[in-house]
């Protein structure tokens, strides 16, 4: 009998397996980073054939570490860093560029076009979306107007788009030797082309990007038991079932367990994303947060979510390593931060990127203000961590104005949930307790979770609740003062970043 679930974790800046068990424990782990191309400002990059061979990599040692054959695998899910962009050549199986990467702001001035002449409603409307760089459709556009070769292409059906998912599905499964070109409803509704009602991709929206619909994988539930296909390769992992897929946060909230109405996450990785379970009901968001698929399981009907996504948070952690240099490792962020009790009146805000929810600007690039003499590393290392938690409470409130439901508590999983300092910080900025679950990866479980729910693995969603425990625990310490006054700084501060740069 099987007793493990596998999922595969395909993130931002690295590629990571992971074996879990019907407890949902983890019995083995391997990861493998992935190189950061950065061809010019604001341009991020990944080298789709090194993703595929670090994820290839990656399974396969797993499994050959846990001594553990395909048989012992009941089925194996996928989560991915969503809207990235991938477009190959469906018969070679070779990119024609690099995977353009979710944090790129490369297609300002195509996102800038469609609000001003109107579609950019239209998108809203049967999207969920906001028009932006952050999503998958724009990237497509631009690799079609700019790559010699690719429109042909893929008017002729050779050119095929994915996000990250469906290009290590497709290669997973056989690529140019019969591989499955599918993707799930979490992924198809980060693209700006699929409709969110009926959960297909729509024609109108195609046509605003000159998308030609033979390009788009299949979408599926993500969690599926009629699955996507065995996998051929690597060669330990051959013969397991694919049965489940879905975006890294959406993942996370499955992961999580979050499957109530008004209940919430927040994951704490190269950005921040927190997301709220409205149900069956489709929330359309009027203070800047975005509708979006939280998943489907099976036939059943999908369950959506309003999100609110935050592009820099870990990676301003991994700036201050790389290139300010003022640190070696991440985890020196936190003893660096604690040498100072308060920011000493520092805020930084980190819109590398522009700013996402809920402010959607594009033309934002990022700031440190209230610099004096007295400054040192210190602050500014307290100041990004401050950073992480403001950008949250951003969203929160957002979130509380569109669903009128007030957090009592906020879950929280990834990477910075291990520094004890930017907890805290969260607590007393937000003033509601912060919770962290034993399993920390819940990226990665909530993708076994889906898979393991289609092959019976786990009979319902209440056996997947009895697995959650509390780890952490983090209560509010500041007062209501300087709750508000540091929040006012804050606002201050992201003033300053908006009309750094033209995008009309």
């Amino acid at each position: 009998m099987a007793d493990f679930v596998g999922a595969i974790d395909q993130g931002t800046t690295s590629s990571r397996f992971m074996i879990f068990d019907h407890a949902g424990d983890e019995h083995g782990k391997h990861q493998l980073e992935h190189e950061q191309i950065l061809p010019r400002a604001g341009w991020v990059e990944h080298n789709p054939v090194e993703i595929w061979e670090r994820s290839s990599a990656v399974l396969q040692t797993a499994i050959n570490q846990a001594g553990l054959a395909p048989s012992d695998f009941a089925a194996l899910g996928i989560t991915n860093q969503r809207e990235t962009t991938v477009v190959w050549d469906r018969r070679t199986g070779r990119p024609y560029y690099n995977a353009i990467v979710w944090q790129d702001t490369r297609t300002d001035r195509i996102a800038s076009a469609l609000e001003r002449d109107g579609r950019g409603e239209v998108i809203r409307a049967k999207a969920g979306l906001p028009p932006a760089t952050y999503f998958s459709a724009g990237k497509v556009q631009w690799i079609l107007d700019n790559v010699d070769g690719v429109r042909a292409a893929a008017e002729a059906g050779d050119a095929v788009f994915g996000n990250t998912d469906t290009w290590l599905i497709w290669n997973l499964t056989g690529g140019p030797n019969g591989g499955v070109h599918v993707t799930d409803v979490t992924n198809a509704s980060r693209t700006m082309l699929m409709n969110l009602e009926t959960l297909d991709w729509d024609s109108e929206l195609l046509s605003f990007f000159g998308i030609p619909p033979q390009m788009l994988p299949v979408i599926r539930p993500s969690s599926d038991p009629a699955g996507y296909g065995e996998i051929r390769l690597p060669a330990a992992a051959a013969g397991i079932r694919l049965t489940g897929d879905l975006g890294d946060q959406q993942a996370a909230t499955v992961g999580q367990v979050c499957f109530a109405p008004g209940e919430a996450k927040n994951t704490y990785g190269t950005g921040n994303f927190m997301l709220l379970n409205t149900g069956e009901e489709l929330v359309r968001s009027e203070h800047g947060l975005l509708s979006t698929v939280c998943y489907q399981f099976g036939a059943d009907k999908p369950v959506y979510a309003l999100e609110g996504s935050i592009a820099v948070t870990g990676s301003a952690v991994q700036w201050l390593r790389d290139q300010l240099g003022i640190i070696s490792g991440a985890s020196e962020v936190e003893t660096l931060a604690r040498q100072v009790s308060d920011n000493g009146g520092v805020y930084f805000v980190p819109a590398f990127s522009g700013l996402f929810a809920p402010y959607w600007r594009s033309d934002a690039r990022g700031a440190i203000v209230g610099l004096s003499r007295f400054n040192t590393n210190a602050h500014l290392a307290r100041a990004t961590l401050e950073s992480i938690c403001y950008q949250s409470r951003d969203v929160s409130e957002a979130m509380e104005q569109d669903s009128q439901v007030r957090l009592e508590v906020l879950k929280v999983d990834g990477g910075v949930t291990a520094n004890d300092l930017c907890m805290q910080l969260q607590a007393d900025i937000l003033g509601v307790p912060v919770s962290r679950p034993v399993v920390a990866e819940t990226t990665a479980l909530g993708a076994a979770y889906a898979a393991g729910l289609a092959v019976g693995f786990w009979k319902d969603t209440d056996e997947l609740r009895a697995n959650w425990n509390e780890s952490k625990r983090w209560e509010p310490s500041w007062s209501q003062a300087q709750r508000t006054d540091g929040y006012a700084g804050w606002k201050k501060a992201v003033d300053r970043t908006l009309d750094w740069v033209d995008v009309s």
